[in-house]
């Protein structure tokens, strides 16, 4: 747990930093104001060393962090939600920061292999959207974002501060599938695509998937894909392996660079995808689009976790609070993901937003695949956000999930 007098000093600390932040005019944490932030917290004495997906490890965000809080060294490691898994349950001491994805926080949460981060040391939580304070009343409060990251009901810890998230969803080469055929889960299944499709290697992905199409197809009756019963495991399961021994999968893909080849080489022509990665496909000037699937998108968000008995805790919270700053959620937003900090808005140029964030046409000039008048496939946040099927979770059965995955890769 946060010794006390550690929370007492670091509470101090950043107080120090915020007035003198307000008194140079920059009200918001980590705009424009880092040398002023390093000064009073001394963070350059300390250092963050993360891991976690290339879709937040970035280099140029890790340098903006230092620049911007004054930290003494920044260095990033991209792995897979497995292996940085591993290396966290190992016991390493590798690392201050895990950039988590949400459903992974009851593995380490149980093992004692992180610590709390309190919400009064993060300035720019007030800007925090609702998705991640108010339940929806749609799920039980453990299958969604807020029954998720928060440590108490009070709401006053965090065992993760959302950096990132969205809502994802189907890639597909409009020139193979039409609109109605690709906007079901089913598609990636479907026997018109045989040796064309594509398949996530993420087991609590792909069996979610599976589900919501057996659901379509009449072959369950799942309540929630995400948290599958023993027998919806064991059913989906024979799905699979029956979908890969057919020949259905051309790929059974993991890295987003191989995905945007496949995609972009036209050997596959469906796959579950990463809304960026069908970007950088159309930026290739090659057709991609993103399904709106009739079941409902798979909802995640990741953010930084702070690993158990690093001496740069100052640090990672520095790192969750400048990921709610704005400025860094540009980055992602333009690859086509979401912010969980309103700041956004304040620092993206109207235009953007309006695209990204509110589903308005494109202005100005093309940009990544994007021409004048285009319109984000989907719609605008909060049109996704009512399309929800469910929120990735850490399956009560997570056993037998990877037991009937690796089922599934031998066969």
């Amino acid at each position: 747990m946060v010794d006390k007098l550690d929370l007492d000093r670091r509470t101090l600390l950043k107080g120090t930093a915020g007035a003198m932040a307000l008194a140079l005019g920059g009200g918001t944490p980590f705009l424009g104001s880092g040398r002023a932030y390093a000064a009073a917290s001394g963070l350059a004495s300390e250092q963050l060393r993360t891991i976690g997906l290339s879709v937040t490890v970035q280099d140029r965000i890790l340098s903006d962090f230092k620049k911007e809080s004054g930290t003494g060294t920044t260095q990033g490691t991209a792995a897979t939600f497995p292996d940085a898994q591993t290396k966290i349950l190992s016991g390493s001491k590798d690392y201050d920061c895990w950039e988590i994805i949400a459903e992974r926080l009851p593995a380490v949460v149980q093992t004692n292999n992180v610590e709390p981060v309190p919400v009064a040391d993060v300035k720019n939580w007030s800007n925090i959207r609702d998705t991640f304070t108010k339940p929806n009343p749609k799920w039980a409060p453990k299958a969604q974002i807020t029954g998720q990251i928060w440590v108490d009901d009070a709401h006053s810890k965090l065992w993760m501060v959302p950096a990132v998230y969205n809502y994802d969803s189907i890639g597909y080469n409009p020139d193979a599938l039409s609109a109605e055929e690709a906007n079901t889960w089913t598609a990636i299944f479907d026997k018109k695509y045989k040796g064309k499709s594509g398949l996530n290697t993420d087991p609590l992905i792909a069996f979610g998937q599976a589900i919501m199409a057996m659901n379509t197809l009449g072959l369950l009756e799942s309540k929630n894909p995400g948290n599958p019963t023993k027998q919806e495991i064991e059913e989906g399961a024979k799905f699979l392996i029956s979908k890969k021994k057919d020949g259905q999968f051309r790929a059974l893909w993991g890295d987003f660079g191989e995905l945007v080849n496949l995609m972009a080489s036209g050997e596959m022509v469906v796959c579950d995808a990463w809304q960026p990665a069908v970007m950088a496909v159309k930026a290739q000037g090659k057709p991609c689009k993103y399904a709106v699937p009739k079941e409902g998108y798979r909802a995640w968000a990741i953010g930084p976790t702070m690993i158990a008995g690093t001496a740069n805790k100052d640090a990672v919270v520095a790192y969750a609070d400048f990921w709610l700053s704005g400025e860094p959620g540009i980055t992602v937003s333009e690859q086509g993901y979401y912010s969980p900090s309103t700041n956004i808005q304040k620092v993206m140029s109207p235009d953007k937003y309006a695209f990204w964030y509110e589903g308005k046409p494109w202005k100005g000039a093309p940009e990544r695949g994007i021409k004048e008048g285009d319109l984000r496939d989907g719609g605008s946040l909060a049109t996704r956000a009512q399309n929800v099927a469910y929120w990735h979770q850490w399956p009560d059965e997570y056993d037998l999930v990877v037991s009937k995955w690796d089922e599934f890769l031998s066969a």
